[in-house]
């Protein structure tokens, strides 16, 4: 998106069954640092270290196809699933999550200054956006709300031996 002072990119991690963000980054470049710094947040917030058996779907732009990108999947023993060429369906629940974040939040609260000012707004709309807001996919729950219900779920089923 564009401010006063240049422009600011955004990256975003979501997990797919939750909807819910799990890592984000803005910057004002487009180099691998910042979905690797996305991806980094979304590790840390999952406690996601190794053999992970992830699938990370993503399309073909540079950063996520880098080398320094792909070896760090290849660490946490992630597959890689990256999208056809020019294919906007193939990537859609992104390009929704992307339009939705446009929506409510870049063209609603605009015009900005700064990536800096970017930065703490994303912040609170993240939080918004996995706490409070309804998500049709999720029967109108927020995903923080969605996974803690998928949690109890698992605490109340038997495991068998």
């Amino acid at each position: 998106m564009r401010t006063w002072s240049g422009w600011a990119y955004v990256a975003f991690v979501l997990d797919v069954y939750s909807r819910m963000i799990v890592g984000w980054q803005v910057a004002s470049h487009m180099r691998t640092e910042l979905p690797l710094d996305a991806l980094e947040m979304a590790l840390w917030r999952r406690r996601i270290k190794k053999d992970s058996g992830l699938i990370h779907h993503s399309d073909r732009r540079s950063q996520y196809v880098s080398i320094r990108y792909t070896e760090r999947l290849s660490e946490i023993g992630a597959s890689a699933s990256v999208g056809s060429v020019a294919d906007s369906y193939d990537n859609a629940m992104a390009e929704a999550l992307n339009g939705t974040f446009k929506a409510e939040l870049i063209e609603m609260q605009g015009p900005w200054r700064d990536v800096d000012q970017v930065e703490r707004a994303i912040f609170q709309w993240v939080t918004w956006y996995n706490e409070e807001r309804l998500h049709s996919a999720l029967d109108y729950a927020p995903p923080a709300e969605y996974e803690r219900e998928w949690w109890r779920q698992q605490e109340a089923t038997p495991q068998s031996a």
